[in-house]
């Protein structure tokens, strides 16, 4: 399903115009996005958990030399399904 799609969907669900729902949208991406910067997990409970977990430096491959790299340490944002979620999609 398409961004596109999914603000039909969302529209017609809730009896607004696509361009609501699209700036409905991209509020909850944004708001979503601000409280990961910040730090905080954003839940959403029987849907999931977003969160920022920190990946530790570690060593890798350059496909094209072969040639060893270290890759930095860095933070990057992760998503954890809920138990409703992931029963409803067995």
């Amino acid at each position: 399903m398409t961004k596109g799609e999914f603000i039909e969907a969302l529209a017609k669900k809730t009896g607004s115009s696509k361009a609501t729902a699209g700036k409905s949208l991209d509020a909850i991406f944004e708001l979503i996005t601000v409280g990961l910067k910040k730090g905080n997990k954003v839940p959403f409970i029987g849907f999931g958990t977003f969160a920022v977990v920190k990946r530790s430096a570690r060593k890798g491959k350059n496909p094209r030399t072969g040639e060893v790299i270290k890759i930095a340490a860095k933070k990057v944002p992760k998503f954890t399904a809920g138990a409703k979620l992931k029963n409803t999609v067995k």
